[in-house]
């Protein structure tokens, strides 16, 4: 018997917002080719001179490639890895980039190695760095969604790797520091260990003296995030040197729960810096900002601060916003994706919602079939935190997408994100402007500009019917500049967004 699908369309008058043509200087690359087929970016960096470094891997190589000021490419190197070897994160400083595989030869052997891919040069090198046995699951596998395992400090000095030590009867956490140039280990530190206690690492800082901050929540009990209706962790921060260990405990306000906290450094003064909620871990009521004194590890302030309406206008539009900002209702499943300061001081984070779901699709009779997995990467909060932890105003985009879809930078103290939507931005009745791009609609490529005041617009940048499809979670900000590589098979080509 044939099935018939039917779709009702339901067509509405919207009011079209004014879309202009971006503010920023907008060029592409020539064509490239690539010699084979890779996956996405793994890491990018562009040096003063205006070359472009590019990694990215496949099952078996590595691809490394160089770009000229206008990104024509003029090298490209293939290293062979094997499939018993994993890309574990990336720093990049002046004309490096350096990236960490670990090689899995056995069930608990462990081999960590530092690449090191020289862009003005074009020279590749790898040193082995250390050796590890796990007992227990592996190095890594306590590192967070934002992946921060490894960390260059910001004179580009000092490199340090945060892995896992966990043995069979005890919780224990190890801190490698190397010299940026010549590999040489610099500091070996094991830091919060104790037979009882669960360590989660969030974040990870070494600065320009070899110190290693490393941020995480030490549970009370167990690995529950909740006990008795209370957060069942504190946070903290320990900090790693040659002379001592030191840790301060960030001791949650009774009722609050902190999902993670991301490390920001400037003058001396580490900014902690969050989500909180009053209902349970992964909800979010406001922002979180702990001042921390990097020298005296003191806490020199601490705020929260709940969400601007101007967030629930963006996510619900003007009705259900009044409702939401008058119960100050918590949303749910965001996770940082930036934390960046503009030249006054002020923190601007940016954090996307995440979520998975699963779906059984039947195939025949009797039951059979088979379960699709499916990754929700949908709206965006953005808050800006004045110099004394304060939210200074919060907005959000109203969007839905399956895949990692945007990037965030500053520029002329303006914030721009970068993203794929509709042909069209729409205004719907309820205020809020739709983002996502329909069923039958084309996409476009846009630049929201931010002001300084939180003020928003929506600037094309192009059309991507007829033109190469760019994605933007891939760029990478640099001397002024953004670029961004096309999707597709093996001809790419870049943006560059001044």
């Amino acid at each position: 018997m044939k099935k018939i699908l039917c779709i009702a369309l339901l067509f509405s008058i919207n009011l079209v917002k004014s879309q202009v043509t971006t503010q920023l200087k907008v060029s592409e690359s020539p064509e490239f080719k690539d010699e084979i087929t890779v996956d996405g970016v793994l890491a990018i960096h562009t040096t003063e001179s205006g070359k472009t470094g590019l990694v990215r891997a496949n099952k078996n190589n590595f691809l490394l490639d160089v770009f000229d000021a206008k990104l024509n490419k003029i090298f490209t190197k293939r290293v062979e890895s094997s499939k018993k070897e994993s890309f574990d994160g990336y720093v990049s400083y002046e004309n490096e980039i350096k990236y960490i595989t670990v090689l899995s030869p056995s069930k608990r052997e462990r081999i960590v190695y530092c690449n090191t891919f020289n862009i003005e040069s074009k020279t590749y090198s790898q040193k082995e760095l250390f050796k590890a046995n796990v007992e227990k699951g592996g190095l890594f596998t306590g590192r967070n969604k934002r992946g921060t395992n490894v960390s260059i400090s910001p004179n580009g000095k000092y490199i340090a790797i945060a892995t896992d030590n966990i043995k069979k009867n005890l919780n224990s956490y190890k801190i490698h520091v190397f010299d940026s140039e010549t590999l040489k280990l610099v500091l070996e530190k094991t830091y919060q260990e104790d037979e009882e206690n669960y360590f989660e690492p969030n974040d990870l800082f070494v600065d320009d003296e070899a110190n290693v901050f490393a941020l995480g929540k030490l549970f009370i009990g167990g690995k529950s995030q909740k006990k008795d209706g209370d957060a069942n962790y504190d946070f903290v921060l320990n900090k790693i040197s040659k002379a001592n260990n030191q840790n301060l405990k960030i001791s949650l306000e009774s009722g609050n729960f902190i999902s993670s906290l991301a490390i920001n450094y400037y003058e001396n003064q580490l900014s902690l810096v969050g989500f909180y909620s009053n209902e349970r871990e992964g909800n979010i009521k406001g922002g979180c900002n702990f001042k921390i004194d990097a020298s005296s590890l003191v806490i020199s302030a601490k705020k929260n601060s709940v969400l601007p309406k101007d967030v629930y206008e963006d996510l619900y539009g003007d009705a259900k916003a009044e409702r939401h900002d008058r119960k100050k209702k918590e949303l749910n499943s965001f996770y940082v994706d930036y934390v960046v300061r503009d030249n006054q001081g002020n923190t601007i984070v940016l954090a996307e919602e995440f979520y998975v779901t699963q779906t059984y699709v039947a195939t025949g009779m009797n039951g059979a079939g088979y379960w699709t997995t499916t990754y929700h990467y949908d709206d965006i909060l953005i808050l800006k935190f004045d110099k004394n932890g304060e939210i200074s105003w919060g907005r959000s985009i109203f969007k839905r997408a399956t895949v990692p879809s945007y990037n965030a930078f500053l520029k002329d103290d303006k914030l721009h994100v970068i993203l794929n939507s509709g042909k069209n931005l729409t205004e719907k009745s309820d205020g809020r402007t739709k983002v996502s791009k329909g069923w039958f609609e084309s996409s476009a490529l846009y630049d929201f500009t931010y002001s300084p005041e939180g003020k928003v617009e929506y600037n094309k940048i192009q059309d991507n019917k007829g033109n190469t499809y760019y994605l933007p979670f891939y760029g990478t900000y640099n001397l002024d500049t953004f670029i961004m590589m096309s999707d597709g098979g093996r001809k790419k080509q870049f943006m560059i967004l001044q």
